[in-house]
């Protein structure tokens, strides 16, 4: 193989990951804004994140329109084909963390008519930065290639499950104390399950990670609690 040729598959590897790095942008912004909204019942904010995520959705097929090519084309080994097929996978969990942002910004629409619950929302707004920390070490980890930084994302999973039980728990006491907010405490509920599922993605992705760099699935049991 003359150098051009390994020159430009060199390029293109690169390029596939730097889609996924922007992928990774967009969802990350997608999540924080997306809670946001239900942090300030901001209805135009919401809108901007439904209609947004139809460019991760392109994105994600894009990225795997590609992986495909060079699977096909280039025929990768070893190290190569471990990038690539990582890049397919985190592609995918990065679109389903838009699907789930755009989730919580569809319910956060509906809480917006209904009256304030400022100390649910406020522990939506934690749960959701918590989330985001999470997605941004992750995103770090694959950029940097530091698989130190995707196992301590991989190891604090249960943090997220932690708040997502306080949380359950405190829309519990609302819905008996007062059964006029079971509607809204639904959807909120609803939120941070999205927000709970969008830490287990991080979590994925630490794994694939852990894929790419050691060639090695990480086959050790996840430090999840049960959530309610």
């Amino acid at each position: 193989m003359n150098n051009h040729i390994v020159r430009t598959y060199g390029e293109e590897l690169d390029q596939l990951s730097a889609e996924v790095m922007l992928m990774g942008g967009l969802a990350e912004a997608q999540v924080a804004d997306a809670v946001e909204a239900v942090a300030r019942r901001d209805v135009a904010l919401a809108q901007s994140v439904i209609e947004r995520d139809r460019k991760l959705d392109e994105l994600e097929r894009d990225v795997e329109r590609k992986c495909i090519r060079l699977i096909a084309l280039r025929q990768p080994m070893a190290a190569d084909l471990r990038k690539t097929v990582a890049a397919m996978k985190i592609a995918t969990s990065l679109e389903r963390t838009g699907d789930l942002a755009k989730n919580i910004a569809k319910r956060s629409l509906v809480i917006a008519e209904a009256e304030p619950m400022s100390p649910l929302t406020r522990s939506i707004e934690r749960m959701g930065k918590l989330v985001s920390s999470r997605l941004r070490d992750v995103l770090d980890a694959y950029k940097s290639g530091k698989l130190e930084m995707a196992m301590a994302v991989w190891s604090s999973d249960t943090e997220v499950d932690e708040h997502y039980n306080a949380l359950f728990r405190e829309l519990l006491t609302y819905m008996m104390g007062d059964p006029r907010t079971i509607s809204a405490c639904t959807h909120i509920l609803f939120m941070a399950k999205n927000l709970e599922r969008i830490g287990d993605h991080a979590t994925n992705m630490a794994e694939h990670i852990h894929y790419e760099i050691t060639g090695e699935d990480y086959v050790e049991d996840r430090p999840k609690m049960s959530t309610l």
